[in-house]
């Protein structure tokens, strides 16, 4: 009994925290969406020039498509939204000086 109180327990944990999330990052059938077809022109476009971006580069620019998805879908006047996105550039940024 203690096992699935437990369960309930952090299934309810996990719902409050969607829930709050929601809030902020929008709904997430919509937030995906957007985040999939930016990321899906950036690899044709990719495609179309041959050329080819290092992981790093790649996931920064991933990650930047995953926060503007949230922007667009959410609050974008989240500021944690900005500051994340800018976060990954300079990221990349060091890397590119070799402070990385």
């Amino acid at each position: 009994m203690e096992t699935q109180e437990t369960v309930d327990k952090n299934i309810g944990i996990v719902e409050t925290i969607l829930s709050e999330r929601k809030k902020t990052h929008g709904n997430f059938r919509d937030h995906a969406r957007c985040t999939q077809r930016l990321k899906a022109v950036l690899r044709d476009e990719l495609e179309i020039m041959g050329k080819t971006l290092t992981m790093e580069q790649q996931e920064a620019l991933d990650m930047v498509f995953h926060k503007i998805g949230r922007m667009v879908a959410g609050n974008a006047n989240l500021i944690d939204h900005w500051d994340d996105a800018a976060g990954y550039s300079t990221l990349v940024a060091k890397i590119l000086r070799g402070e990385l």
